[in-house]
Formats: C-alpha cells, structure tokens, sequence
C-alpha cells in the first residue's frame, strides 16, 4: 500500500516538474505586434537625437579621437593626386636682330639676278656676234627687246644705236660685243638718277615714307623689309599699319617691325587708314623717331573710290609734315600692267620711286628701263628672294652685269 501511495507521489511530481516547463517555454516566445491602432495626434513626437548623441554607447563612456578611428580604406583615398602642370612661362620678347648692312647687298646678291636674267644678254650677245647682221638679225634682237619689257621706244632707241655702233666698229670680237651692250643697257637704265631713299626731313619732324601698291605685290612685305634697311643705316623707325582692310595686315607689319625693334601703330580691323596713318605722324614725332613708315592698304588702280582714299590719306599725313618719299611697290613679273598701275598711282600721289619686286623670278628686267622711262622717277629698290635682307638698293651697274653674265 505504501509503495503505491509512493508511486503516486512520484508521478504527480513529475507531473508537476513536465507542466512548469512548458509553461515557462510558452512564457519565453515573444507575443506578435499589437494591431496598428490610430495615432494619438495630441501626444507629443518623439524627441529627436541630439547632434553628437550616440544611440547605444552611454554620455560617461569615453569618446575616441579621429587618430584611433579605423575609415574604410576606399580606392579614391590611396589614388595619388596629380600634380598640377606647371603655368606656362610668359612668352619671352622677340629677339631683337641686327639686319645685314645695305652697302652692296646687291652686289652679293647678284648671282640669283643673273640666273634668271642671262636669257636677255646671252640672246643678245649671240645675235650680235653673227658675222653678218641682216635685217631678220636686227628683228629678233627686238623681239628679245621687247620679251624683255624693255617697251617699244626704249628698244627701237636701242637697236638705232646698235646698228650705228656696230657698223662703225667693223670687227666684232667677244669682249667689244660684251663692252658695247653693257655701255648701251647702262645708258637705257639712266645711271644719273639719284636712287636714295629720303628719309630726311626738312623740318623739325621725322622723315615720312609712304608706301604705295597694289595688291599682290608684297608691298606690306615690302614696307617690313625696308624697316629693316633704314635699320642697318642706323635709322630709329616707326611703323603705321594703315592697312585696315586685309586682317592680318598690321599683324604681319608689326612682326616685321617686332624682329628689328621698330614700333608699329596700329588701330582696330576696319578702322579709317588716314587716322592711323596721322597718329603713326604724330607718336613718331613725339618719340623722336628718324623715320615713320606708312603701309597702306592695297589698291586696284580701277577702283576710283579705293584710289580717292590713298589721296585722302596722304593730305591728311601732310598736316603734319610733307611726304618725303612716296614708293610705289610693283611686280616685275606684271610687265606691261605694271605700268597702267603706275601711270594711275601717279595721278593720285607723287610717286618719287619705285620699289620692283619678285625681280629674281623673271627674265623681264627690261621692265626697268620702261617704267622709269613712264614715271621719269627712278627704281630706288629692287626685291632679289624670299629672304628678310634681299631687298637692296638699286645698283645701275650692278644689274646690267647680271643682265649680260660674265
């Protein structure tokens, strides 16, 4: 009896023991969320953290430096900066050169004459140096007269005095040929024109050089190049970029006048030639300058408007002070157009001389003599190549002897 009663006992126990247990492990789960009910709009929001709150670690609790921090190492971090490159050097000032002396720059240049003038000499050397000179002889020596741009009185002046000359002197050698042709030529090209630049003023102002063409004819060029021979004379020179038409005009003067160390006045693209031509005047007077050299802008010899405005620009200048040389720029390979440009360029200015260019680049140094017999002024310059220092004072002498050859 007792032994059931104890069994009893035990089993309740148990029992008992079994119940808590599944009690407690019921009381542990966690309840699921009460259903959303509707907010109470008079209570009061939540307070909002503080800047520099933390949300779990407590205020006492001792904060970290930004040295003991470990940051996320990204790829931006380790990348080097580049550095930056360097500001560029402020462009230097242009070299100021030392043109090449002027006194008998023709004489070294007169290989490249000749090379293109030979044709004219050694055809009429050869003619001449038949041993019997008919009337068909007599016809190509004008031919070749007239190929030459030599112009129609100069060259039937010419063969007149060949035919005398010749027939008086009977036996031909080489040398006598030679002689006879150079003294002849020389005659034609008048060796007793004065050929110097002016570019002294009788006042108390600097001399004015004014610079006339049409265009295509490397007048601005030109202009550029003889700043560089007053130059190597020991002149002081001054530029007036009055060539406001053709953009790069007065870029190019200045460059020119930038590698010899001559000022360049210039006013804006488009702006009136006569203005700039008097202020170029004036700044040369007030700087003390030798000469002021005018570039204007380039003119079709048919264009009445165009050629009104050079003489605009001239009466203007001679406000200031008379012109001292006006030069003409023309191309010696234009031939007979040139001197239709001439002859109109003198009825708008006083031309005193005249400046022929690309005279390396043609067999037609005949034009010469045709246009100093058309102006009665004088070719005062003559452009022999591309390079800064070719242009060269004209030598009579000199040039005849390139036409001839050795």
């Amino acid at each position: 009896m007792e032994i059931v009663i104890l069994a009893v006992v035990i089993a309740v126990v148990v029992i008992g023991a079994l119940g808590g247990l599944v009690v407690g492990s019921r009381r542990k789960k966690q309840l699921p969320p009460p259903p959303p009910s509707t907010p109470d709009i008079t209570a009061a929001p939540p307070a909002e953290p503080h800047v520099g709150e933390e949300a779990e670690t407590p205020r006492d609790e001792a904060r970290r430096t930004i040295e003991e921090v470990d940051l996320p190492v990204t790829e931006e971090a380790v990348e080097e900066v580049e550095e930056a490159p360097p500001a560029p050097a402020a462009p230097a000032a242009p070299e100021v050169e030392v043109p090449a002396p002027t006194a008998g720059r023709m004489v070294r240049l007169r290989s490249r004459l000749s090379r293109s003038q030979n044709a004219l000499g050694k055809g009429l050397l050869s003619l001449l140096s038949r041993e019997h000179l008919d009337e068909d002889t007599w016809e190509e020596i004008e031919d070749i007269l007239l190929t030459a741009d030599v112009g129609v009185q100069p060259t039937q002046e010419l063969v007149e005095r060949l035919r005398e000359r010749v027939k008086v002197l009977g036996t031909r050698t080489p040398d006598e040929l030679r002689a006879l042709l150079r003294e002849e030529l020389l005659t034609l090209v008048v060796p007793e024109f004065d050929r110097t630049v002016n570019t002294e003023s009788p006042l108390d102002t600097p001399g004015i050089v004014m610079v006339v063409g049409v265009n295509g004819t490397g007048k601005t060029t030109t202009t550029g190049k003889l700043a560089r021979v007053l130059v190597a004379d020991g002149k002081n020179v001054l530029l007036g970029a009055a060539d406001t038409f053709r953009a790069a005009a007065a870029d190019q003067l200045q460059t020119w006048g930038e590698r010899v160390g001559a000022r360049t006045v210039r006013g804006p693209e488009g702006g009136d030639p006569a203005s700039i031509a008097f202020d170029a005047v004036k700044e040369g007077a007030e700087i003390g300058a030798d000469v002021v050299l005018i570039d204007t802008a380039g003119r079709l010899h048919t264009k009445t408007g165009l050629m009104d405005e050079l003489g605009k620009v001239k009466r203007v200048v001679e406000k200031h002070a008379p012109l001292d040389e006006v030069l003409l720029v023309l191309d010696a390979t234009t031939g007979q157009n040139g001197l239709v440009q001439a002859r109109v360029f003198a009825e708008v200015v006083d031309i005193t001389g005249i400046v022929l260019t690309k005279l390396d680049g043609t067999a037609k140094g005949g034009i010469v003599v045709a246009v100093q017999r058309e102006l009665g002024v004088p070719v005062k310059l003559v452009g022999l190549g591309e390079g800064a220092d070719d242009l060269a004072p004209f030598e009579p002498e000199v040039f005849v002897d390139a036409l001839i050859g050795d």
